[in-house]
């Protein structure tokens, strides 16, 4: 995957509770056992095209 895009780096992205399924995609409404940017590459063949910047931080 050239462009490799990385989930901790969107804000659109969570993890979860769930052993089973740790890693989520608010954008995209699923949870998943990998990174959702390697899902929907593996499901699509294209780079995740959801992907926000997280803005700043916390309060400051």
């Amino acid at each position: 995957m050239a462009n490799r895009i990385d989930c901790f780096k969107c804000s659109h992205f969570f993890v979860t509770w769930d052993g089973r399924f740790p890693y989520g995609c608010r954008f995209m409404g699923f949870k998943s056992k990998v990174m959702p940017s390697q899902e929907v590459f593996n499901a699509s063949g294209k780079s995740c095209q959801s992907f926000k910047e997280k803005s700043g931080g916390k309060g400051g």
